[in-house]
């Protein structure tokens, strides 16, 4: 295998795989890059066994083939080699040799055979939305994943297709976040999947902000992204999400509005002399004020106090502040508002007049 290739144009290509590619691995094979030349393209695969990354780029095709490389070390090397300069990749055997200008580098290759394959995807749903609006599904809620629980199908976010919208659910059992996208999907029946934490992060990173359309395709325990030159290919978690719209309150009788980014900044002032364990930050609220209090072990205390709309009874409430300033950070609207019924209940933030994304935060006793 022999091939010509901008710089520029091989490091975008193996940038947009190198997140799959563990730094430890069991297997010597996936700490690789798959690199197949395909008239005048060459397609950089890499893989972890559960998600599977392919991306394109433009070369010069002098000799096709398949071959291995260590993925950190070619990565690495392209990256520090100057902008826009010319390489000339060669496999010969089991040594791949990269040369630009005076540069030569001699790398050890792995047999392209032995690379794994994800298996042939059934495409039995299918359906095209643009790139920002999938990034922004994911950057809304995200943050709620859990992360290495023993309740395995909370490590990842609920993707459910319905025939009008796309919904992002992610909840790690003491908050949740819900976002929808309006999608015109042609689904006849609403179907769920849960995709693993890793696959989510690594599509936000790929996304751009952009109208660009981004195809799924979903079957077989699997779900195949298609953006352009990039493809990726993730196994789905097996198992059954929370029924969450149990969990979405809609009873609550007493209700706040206030400018989400005061309010926002004031926890995070309030944060900093929170208990560094529990995290937790009581909300006091009385006719249009509500004053946020934290302490910790040290006797060291924190008090804001703010005008916000407030009419309801006096309620005194607690929260962990790390998942009140993630859904605060995450919705993009001026101010918010947060339904609430009593100590013992879960509060609702959303926007004023958009309720395309919500946050449910389970209340903890301070």
């Amino acid at each position: 295998m022999k091939l010509n290739v901008g710089r520029n144009e091989l490091l975008g290509a193996l940038s947009a795989v190198i997140g799959v590619v563990e730094r430890r691995q069991t297997l010597p094979i996936l700490s690789n890059f798959l690199l197949e030349l395909q008239e005048d393209q060459l397609v950089v695969s890499g893989t972890d066994l559960e998600i599977e990354l392919q991306a394109r780029a433009q070369v010069e095709n002098l000799t096709p083939g398949r071959a291995t490389v260590p993925a950190r070390k070619l990565y690495d090397i392209c990256r520090g080699l100057p902008e826009g300069a010319d390489l000339t990749l060669e496999v010969s055997g089991d040594k791949a040799t990269l040369r630009s200008g005076r540069s030569r580098y001699s790398l050890a290759c792995l047999k392209p055979d032995e690379f794994p394959a994800m298996g042939s995807l059934t495409d039995d749903i299918a359906l095209t939305v643009p790139q920002h609006g999938l990034k922004i599904l994911i950057e809304r809620t995200q943050f709620a994943m859990a992360q290495q629980d023993v309740r395995y199908y909370l490590n990842g976010t609920l993707f459910e297709v319905s025939a009008e919208r796309l919904r992002a659910v992610a909840t790690d059992g003491h908050r949740l976040a819900l976002s929808d996208l309006a999608a015109d999907t042609g689904v006849a029946e609403t179907q769920q999947i849960i995709v693993p934490r890793k696959a989510v992060l690594e599509l936000q990173r790929l996304l751009d902000n952009t109208e660009e359309p981004v195809t799924l395709k979903i079957g077989g325990g699997q779900l195949q992204v298609d953006l352009d030159v990039i493809r990726l290919t993730t196994k789905l978690i097996d198992g059954r999400f929370p029924d969450y719209e149990r969990v979405v309150p809609d009873n609550g009788d007493k209700r706040l509005e206030a400018p989400r980014e005061t309010v926002r900044r004031a926890l995070a002032r309030t944060a900093i002399l929170s208990n560094e364990k529990f995290r937790g930050v009581r909300l006091t609220l009385s006719t249009n004020k509500l004053v946020l209090q934290t302490h910790n072990p040290e006797h060291e205390e924190a008090e804001e106090e703010l005008e916000v709309q407030y009419d309801g009874t006096p309620l005194e409430i607690g929260f962990n502040v790390n998942y009140l300033l993630d859904a605060l950070g995450a919705l993009v609207s001026d101010a918010f508002v947060m339904d609430l019924r009593n100590p013992d209940a879960s509060g609702l933030i959303q926007a004023p007049e958009d309720g395309s994304s919500r946050y449910v935060v389970m209340p903890m006793r301070l």
